[in-house]
């Protein structure tokens, strides 16, 4: 079956060829908001605004100021480079205590719609400065 783009990170692949590929529109939608999020603005080449940067909001006072911040950035990002989705619900953990999690990270979760199909999706994402 042909992909409609390669899967992140690259990983080889029996089924698909050399490289492992997204083969649904659900996918290829997540894996590019999940690149949206974790670009930095200047990251990439050619785009200096293309990104949300979330590891850069890491070390922000956690509360609603930073929440709201992040919230904003992601809809002028999504607005610009993925207007195919939209958002539904955004919620970020802070009961990083019990969890044994730093409380640097920062834990997401989107649920948002994929306009075309009119499938909602969940993206979880956590951005932890320990791991590299």
């Amino acid at each position: 079956m042909a992909g409609l783009s390669p899967k992140l990170p690259l990983a080889a692949s029996a089924e698909d060829g050399y490289w492992a590929l997204n083969k649904t529109i659900l996918e290829t939608t997540k894996q590019n908001f999940k690149n949206l999020l974790l670009t930095i603005p200047g990251e990439k080449v050619m785009d200096p605004f293309f990104g949300v940067g979330l590891l850069t909001f890491l070390f922000d006072q956690k509360g609603g100021f930073t929440e709201d911040n992040i919230t904003t950035k992601i809809n002028e990002q999504i607005n610009i480079y993925l207007p195919h989705i939209q958002l539904l619900d955004i919620t970020f953990s802070d009961s990083f205590e019990n969890m044994g999690i730093s409380p640097n990270s920062l834990m997401i979760r989107i649920i948002y719609r994929i306009l075309p199909l009119g499938d909602n999706d969940i993206l979880e994402i956590e951005v932890d400065p320990d791991i590299s």
